[in-house]
């Protein structure tokens, strides 16, 4: 039988990688054309720390599976994950698509609720799993900041 956190892990990458190849040239030309705050002097940490945060949400999702009773597999909180992961993988695209950071900061906004409700519904059945959904929880209001700053800005 193939491991949970394989199963896990794959789906996660394949998701990651299908959705990234929505980015297109002309999107990251324009992207890297607008403006950005003074502050944001971290933002080549940016892949580092969302490769992270998508690490631990791998395993949060893994520590969900684990607990839940055998007879009853979590299949709706998997698909919140899923549902999450497509609204993080979705944040560049949306905004390359249609040149426009405020679609960008709506994505954000609204990955970071459905963080919110994910986390909400996984804690009965793991805590180490909300655990793990917060360095997303903490991150993504900054990512959606940034966004809506560099709107102004442009």
């Amino acid at each position: 039988m193939i491991k949970s956190w394989l199963v896990i892990g794959i789906v996660a990458v394949v998701v990651a990688i299908g959705l990234g190849r929505l980015n297109t040239p002309e999107g990251y030309r324009w992207f890297n054309r607008q403006r950005r705050p003074n502050w944001l002097t971290f933002e080549g940490l940016i892949p580092v720390i969302w490769t992270a945060i998508l690490i631990c949400g791998v395993w949060s999702a893994y520590n969900v599976w684990e607990a839940a009773p055998v007879k009853n597999p979590p299949w709706g909180l998997m698909a919140v994950y899923l549902l999450l992961e497509v609204a993080i993988m979705l944040y560049t695209p949306s905004m390359f698509w249609f040149k426009n950071l405020r679609a960008g900061t709506i994505v954000g906004a609204v990955g970071w609720v459905i963080g919110v409700i994910l986390a909400i519904l996984v804690f009965p059945v793991s805590s180490m799993a909300t655990i793990l959904l917060i360095p997303y929880l903490l991150w993504s209001p900054i990512g959606t900041y940034v966004t809506w700053v560099m709107e102004g800005l442009n």
